[in-house]
């Protein structure tokens, strides 16, 4: 069985952040996004992944490239133009050939790593399954209605939903759903939908599954969902003691337990709160760290305090009045505070920046 990864959106929800990176590639707890979604595949025995960019010169391809260092073998498909799921997965037909294939969105993030289900499709008499997720607000997502443990029908944001059960980003096809996506026409916002390949399946009598999610599940699409991903991947890191005697940890510092320290890296009379995870060569002065944060390689934080936040590579936080708190900081972000009169803010800021104080 092969799988598929869509990581070919322009990840607007996320700009200014995706100005420069594709979401696909946002870290959560210091690793890429699509990472997690590799994870899953791996546990499952999926090594043969097709990955949807926009095109070659992606990052995705220069950082990820053949797979072999991550224990995959990586083809990509080019989606020039993001018309739907339903037209990215037409596009991936040569590369699964004959064979039944899952798809994985790029960017959701799951508690469960549906082992079982990845494992047990090919061999099941299911012609299509979907992965689901009870959400109290869905009339945001898909919605699939369910009788006799089959689903029935599948309804793409509706304004009355039939269940609050929400297609969570996860399918099992086999090749009959590119006949399906053959025939449906674009939707209202000109993208052929994925759900309507599945109703065809549906319509057609084909039997079509289900599954539900068990823990947690993000649609890592927006900052504040970023930030919870991070916390909760995060939260999940296992019992470390306090370190005692390191020579990254100098002067009056205190570091928790549940503190990952990356190689390089200093504290320097600082306080670390876990679960906190530093990248390599940081360095951590006269500042404190608290719960749900990542730290990426390089960066520095001095004179600041910062809590359940990520902070990307290369960044440099110094000398912040109060707390930086749920924040986002992209690669080689600066945020200091200038140490003259006048006493005044300055700002350059990208398109869809945010700023609180």
């Amino acid at each position: 069985m092969k799988a598929l990864i869509l990581a070919a959106g322009q990840g607007t929800r996320l700009r200014p952040v995706t100005l420069t990176m594709p979401k696909s590639l946002v870290p959560v707890a210091n690793r890429w996004l699509i990472n997690y979604a590799l994870d899953a595949l791996k546990m499952a025995g999926l090594t043969d992944i097709g990955i949807v960019v926009n095109n070659l010169d992606s990052p995705i391809v220069a950082n990820l490239k053949d797979g072999r260092s991550l224990g995959v073998r990586i083809e990509y498909i080019v989606q020039d133009e993001q018309l739907g799921l339903a037209h990215a997965t037409s596009l991936c037909r040569d590369f699964v050939g004959d064979e039944p294939f899952t798809v994985f969105l790029g960017d959701n993030i799951f508690q469960d790593k549906m082992t079982d289900l990845l494992t047990s499709f090919a061999g099941s008499s299911d012609e299509a399954a979907v992965v689901l997720a009870s959400v109290p607000d869905p009339s945001r997502f898909g919605i699939a209605e369910i009788a006799n443990g089959r689903i029935v029908r599948v309804i793409e944001k509706p304004a009355e939903p039939p269940s609050n059960l929400a297609i969570a980003g996860v399918y099992l096809f086999r090749k009959s759903i590119f006949d399906a996506i053959g025939r449906i026409k674009p939707s209202g916002r000109n993208e052929l939908e994925i759900t309507d390949a599945i109703q065809v399946l549906i319509d057609d009598g084909l039997p079509v599954s289900s599954y539900e999610l068990s823990g947690w599940w993000i649609d890592a699409g927006k900052p504040d969902a970023i930030i919870m991903a991070n916390q909760l991947v995060l939260e999940e890191l296992p019992y470390t003691p306090a370190p005692e005697g390191s020579e990254q940890i100098e002067g009056q510092s205190e570091v928790s337990h549940r503190v990952l320290i990356g190689p390089g890296s200093r504290i320097i009379d600082s306080v670390i709160r876990g679960p906190v995870i530093i990248g390599k060569n940081a360095t951590i002065r006269n500042s404190y760290v608290g719960p749900y944060t990542s730290i990426g390689d390089n960066v520095v934080v001095d004179g600041s305090e910062i809590e359940a936040s990520i902070v990307m590579q290369d960044c440099e936080i110094r000398n912040i009045l109060g707390r930086i708190d749920r924040s986002l900081l992209a690669d080689n972000a600066r945020v200091t505070s200038a140490a003259h009169v006048p006493d005044a803010h300055r700002f350059v800021l990208a398109e869809n920046s945010y700023v609180q104080f």
